[in-house]
């Protein structure tokens, strides 16, 4: 390995993560916070798919204790 091919190995390896830091920080830039009422419309959205998933859940559990019990008490 010649020291040029070395040289522009290493300057790769260099400039990788500058690449990443410099399209990082454009990205946040360019981010911005949600208003109170679009924080309020997340807010609910999540809040009604724990609800939703935590219902079936429960609903999963109710239907498997007594089939489960059927199965395992006739044995």
């Amino acid at each position: 390995m010649s020291s040029s091919e070395a040289k522009e190995t290493f300057q790769e390896v260099i400039e990788t993560p500058k690449v990443f830091l410099k399209e990082g920080f454009q990205f946040i830039n360019r981010c911005k916070k949600p208003d109170q009422k679009e924080f309020l419309k997340i807010t609910q959205a999540v809040a009604m798919g724990f609800a939703a998933l935590g219902a079936l859940g429960y609903i999963v559990k109710l239907i498997h204790i007594p089939i489960n019990n059927i199965l395992v008490g006739s044995a």
